[in-house]
């Protein structure tokens, strides 16, 4: 099959997003295993705005630079899910954040997100099989 059907900007954006939700996971997890350690603050990966950034849809203004030593803008790096602290919750005496229970549900609106993704992958890739094939 010619590469250029199977490059299409659906399967790049489907395949970031799976790339993001597999962070996710491994986020979830470092949380989970860190549920005991004191002054541990759960953390969590944004790769939706990296999605919406590669889609052109984030309408922020990017930083100018006017040295060749200033850093990028963040909105100009390019895609690629961000690691950030969880906020809100409540902090336990060790200075640990980590609930549990939230970080179960997480964890499985994650595995029904990349599940339902990896079915329209396997979709698409269906359909351009039956059309490659004329079946």
């Amino acid at each position: 099959m010619p590469d250029f059907l199977l490059n299409t900007a659906t399967l790049r954006t489907l395949n970031q997003a799976l790339d993001g939700l597999a962070q996710r996971q491994q986020a979830i997890s470092g949380n989970l295993a860190n549920v005991d350690t004191p002054g541990y603050q759960a953390a969590t990966v944004d790769f939706e705005t990296a999605l919406q950034r590669a889609e052109g849809t984030d309408h922020r203004l990017a930083l100018t630079s006017t040295h060749a030593g200033h850093l990028a803008s963040p909105s100009t790096t390019g895609p690629g899910a961000q690691l950030l602290a969880r906020t809100g919750g409540s902090t336990r005496a060790d200075g640990n954040n980590v609930d549990v229970d939230q970080e179960l549900l997480e964890l499985s609106t994650t595995g029904i997100q990349y599940q339902a993704l990896s079915q329209l992958i396997s979709k698409k890739l269906l359909l351009l099989k039956s059309i490659a094939t004329g079946r």
